[in-house]
This record gives C-alpha cells, sequence and structure tokens, in this order.
C-alpha cells in the first residue's frame, strides 16, 4: 500500500476534529492546574491520532464491506477508489489498533487505573461505531457517541494525563476493595469547556448524514435524520452552534475560562453566514464543507485566545 492510499484510507484531512479537543484540554489544565507533563501529553497526543487513524480504517473498511451496491463499493468507497487490497486493509488496522493499544497501557503505567477505565470505554465505543452487526454509526446515536467520546473523551484525557493527581477522580484498587471519588463541580466544568468541541464535532456526523439521507436509506443505514426528519435535523445543526457560544459565556461567568474567551463571540455572524448556506442547499460536494468551516472556525479560536490568556 503506498502513502497515497494509505493517507485516503484514514482519512488524514479528517483528524484536525481529533486535534483541537486536544489543544483544548491541554491548554486549559494548564491554564486552571498549572500543570504539564510532556512525556505523558505525547504519548497521549500520538496513542489518540493512531486510534483516531484506526477508527477511520475500520468505517471505510465496513462501508465497503457492507455496502449493498456494487458501483457504490468500487467507485464511491475509499478503499474501492484507491484499490487497496482486503488483506492488506485487514493487517494495517491490527497495526494500528496494537500501537494505539500499547501506548494507551504504558499511559496508564505512568498515571492511575482511570485512564484504562477511560481508554478502555472510549477504545470500545470507536471499534463498535462501524463494526459488529448493528454498528452505531448506522443507528440514530452516531452523533452522540462521536461527539461525546472526541468532544469530551479527548479534552477530559488530555486534562487528566497532566493533573491525574489534583483530585479531579481517584480510581483506587486495595485487595478486595475498588475505591473511587470523583470531585463533581471539577468533572462538570470539563464537561462545560468541552461543549464546543462535542457539538462542532457532532455536526460534522449530522451534516454527513442530512446530505446522505437517500444513499443511507438505499444502503440500510438509518441514522438520526431518518428517524427526526430532514427539516428537524437541520435545526439541530443549527442549535448546536448557537449552544455551543452559550456553553462558552456560562464558563466564563463561572469563572471556568479566562474573561479573554468572550472575545470567541466576536465569530458568531462568520458562523451564522455559514449555516445559512448548509439551510439551504443540503448537498455533501457543495455545502458539507460548512460543517468543516465551522469546526475550524469555532475551536480554532477558542485555542487562540486559550494562548492569548496564557501569553497575558
Amino acid at each position: 500500500m503506498t502513502i497515497s492510499a494509505f493517507l485516503k484510507l484514514v482519512e488524514i484531512q479528517t483528524k484536525i476534529a481529533s486535534v483541537f479537543p486536544f489543544l483544548i484540554g491541554l491548554l486549559f489544565v494548564i491554564y486552571r492546574y498549572q500543570s504539564f507533563s510532556i512525556v505523558n501529553t505525547v504519548i497521549f497526543f500520538i496513542a489518540m491520532l493512531i486510534f483516531d487513524l484506526t477508527t477511520t480504517a475500520i468505517n471505510n473498511y465496513m462501508d465497503y464491506r457492507k455496502a449493498s451496491s456494487d458501483q457504490y463499493r468500487e467507485t464511491r468507497n475509499i478503499i474501492g477508489q484507491a484499490q487497496i487490497p482486503e488483506r492488506i486493509v485487514v493487517i494495517t488496522i491490527f497495526i494500528m489498533l496494537s500501537i494505539a493499544v500499547g501506548l494507551g497501557l504504558w499511559l496508564v503505567i505512568r498515571t492511575d487505573l482511570f485512564v484504562l477505565l477511560i481508554g478502555v470505554l472510549c477504545f470500545s465505543i470507536g471499534i463498535f461505531y462501524t463494526f459488529g452487526p448493528i454498528p452505531l454509526s448506522r443507528m440514530p446515536l452516531g452523533e452522540v457517541f462521536s461527539g461525546v467520546t472526541m468532544g469530551f473523551g479527548i479534552v477530559f484525557l488530555a486534562v487528566y494525563v497532566n493533573a491525574f493527581d489534583q483530585g479531579i477522580v481517584h480510581l483506587g484498587w486495595e485487595g478486595r476493595m475498588v475505591h473511587f471519588q470523583a470531585d463533581l463541580y471539577l468533572l462538570l466544568e470539563i464537561l462545560l469547556i468541552s461543549i464546543p468541541s462535542i457539538f462542532t464535532i457532532a455536526n460534522l456526523m449530522l451534516a454527513n448524514n442530512i446530505c446522505d439521507l437517500d444513499e443511507d436509506i438505499a444502503n440500510s443505514r438509518f441514522t438520526l435524520p431518518y428517524y427526526i426528519g430532514k427539516e428537524n435535523a437541520v435545526l439541530l445543526f443549527n442549535g448546536l452552534y448557537y449552544m455551543s457560544f452559550l456553553a462558552l459565556v456560562i464558563a466564563v461567568f463561572l469563572g471556568s475560562l479566562p474573561a479573554v474567551l468572550l472575545l470567541v463571540l466576536l465569530i458568531i455572524y462568520p458562523v451564522y453566514k455559514q449555516i445559512q448556506q448548509f439551510n439551504h442547499k443540503q448537498v455533501k460536494s457543495e455545502t458539507f464543507v460548512v460543517a468543516i468551516k465551522n469546526l475550524v472556525l469555532m475551536n480554532g479560536s477558542v485555542v487562540i485566545m486559550f494562548i492569548v490568556a496564557l501569553l497575558l
């Protein structure tokens, strides 16, 4: 398999969706806890990125295997387009998964058992998102699982691997007893600052499913827009962006984020203009890019303002 074929298989251009939550979590833990471990951060980043590549490869492989249309399989699916042998795809998936698991276990050794618990949960969701008799992506749950796993899971782990000794959560094992403690305020604080990532990532999946609704139904893939209707799905797409801005305002009001992050509100109008394009036409080749642009615009603005806050 050539490098270009591999990059197509893992859709390297989409990985920015996982990089932004990582950066937000990293900047937040430096701001909020004044804590940073370069070794833990590098291990987590590599493990996160490789696992993201793995889940995308699994997604494309399962779509290729389950496509009911030969024309879709050979010309529309990435594996068909790149003409990658199935055996090579499977071997590549297992190699990447093994590396990600190994790095994850190394991180557990360097931190604590809670990283193992969250890691197993995220790995399970990532794998069963597209694998199995009824993948999560083929149910009206894809947006929830992709948004929460990547938007919150990555932010939380980026914070936790750098501040696992700061009282956020503790999971201990002694003899026959397992001890679990959690600071609910600190957890809710991390959830709140994760909402823009959660909702913008969920909107990537939602926009994709809205645009592909007819084709998905033809391939027995019944996603959220199928159940709630296309018009309601578009309204939800709109609402998630506005709720992201509201979450930022609340986080600043509660003192979880520095006041300078209110400057992110300046991008409301550009985001609104992008949304209007999608509302007018839901065609994948023309307006799916709206979800990508808004993700970059919103999360990129949060990252930039965080950097400004740290410099000040």
